[in-house]
């Protein structure tokens, strides 16, 4: 399970690393602001971004009413092993994220999660979705969660729409799928109220990055509405060698983090030489195919750094 357990996370984007050599591995995170911002000086509690600073904080604060809402992609971990205790560091990580990087509470969330692929595209439009149990094996109490957060089919027509218009991507609108295991780990853990809605949007099943990376262009709009974009999934998936773990896979894995963060922050913004980059993973990414021998795992940050194209990065 050592796989399963390193993560690093960006705010739009956000990404949430699985190195297949240490389960110890400290988390970092690179907040990325809108360009709209307010300059902060505070010490004490700043109504701008209703976040409390601290004395050494040198960051501006953001001023959520006049920026694109940030966009992330976490790891949510293996099955439902973050909601039994078993992946602490992914937890923790999370919590902080909402906690003190994102500038006020969402007024929804998109999440593009790396269990559900469908031709044409599919968006979740019941006003309350079941629970999806998508995976097998784990004790009788992970298949009695429950996750209520509503959804919005007002909002799911708006994608389905943008997503035509914008991108010429045909979808349709789904009134039964559940929330799966990719999408209700991180909420619950994330935003256990569950009073925020939600709407999934399926990758497309060709996992064609380019194809998928216009679904997330099409969904920057949403973010000019207090919209949160959460892209689900892991930047090492290779269940033999989580596993089995070799010297080579555990190579691969730092090589292709490794990639995957120079090419995101090599410059100050998701650029799109850089999602031109991400098109051509499997070519350029060293140990790419080691990493993902099926890339459905790794397309929710593609789509979430396409949706957070433009705007500007800081390691924090």
């Amino acid at each position: 399970m050592l796989g399963w357990n390193a993560t690093w996370l960006i705010i739009s984007i956000s990404i949430a690393s699985t190195s297949a050599t240490s389960a110890s591995s400290a988390p970092q995170s690179t907040l990325a602001e809108s360009q709209q911002t307010n300059s902060c000086d505070s010490r004490d509690s700043c109504d701008s971004c209703n976040t409390t600073t601290s004395a050494d904080r040198t960051e501006s604060c953001i001023n959520a009413e006049a920026m694109k809402y940030p966009t992330v992609f976490v790891n949510h971990g293996g099955g439902p092993m973050p909601l039994l205790g078993r992946q602490p560091n992914l937890v923790s990580h999370m919590k902080e994220l909402v906690h003190s990087r994102l500038p006020s509470k969402p007024k929804a969330i998109i999440l593009l999660s790396a269990h559900w692929e469908a031709d044409p595209v599919e968006i979740t439009s019941s006003p309350k979705p079941p629970m999806l149990f998508d995976y097998y094996g784990f004790p009788p109490e992970t298949y009695e969660y429950n996750y209520a957060a509503p959804g919005s089919p007002d909002l799911a027509q708006r994608i389905k729409t943008a997503l035509q218009d914008t991108a010429g991507i045909p979808s349709k609108l789904n009134p039964s799928r559940g929330y799966d295991h990719g999408v209700f780990v991180p909420l619950m853990t994330m935003f256990p109220d569950a009073d925020i809605p939600v709407v999934c949007v399926s990758m497309h099943s060709s996992l064609d990055a380019g194809i998928n990376m216009s679904i997330g262009r099409a969904l920057q709009q949403f973010r000019e509405e207090g919209t949160l974009i959460v892209g689900s999934g892991q930047t090492f998936h290779n269940m033999r060698a989580m596993f089995n773990p070799s010297q080579e896979s555990a190579q691969a894995s730092n090589d292709f983090n490794g990639w995957l963060k120079e090419t995101l922050l090599g410059e100050s913004k998701v650029s799109q030489s850089a999602l031109d980059k991400l098109a051509e993973w499997d070519k350029l990414g060293p140990g790419a195919r080691l990493c993902h021998p099926r890339e459905e795992h790794l397309i929710p940050l593609f789509m979430a750094a396409a949706a957070a194209g433009g705007e500007f990065l800081s390691e924090i």
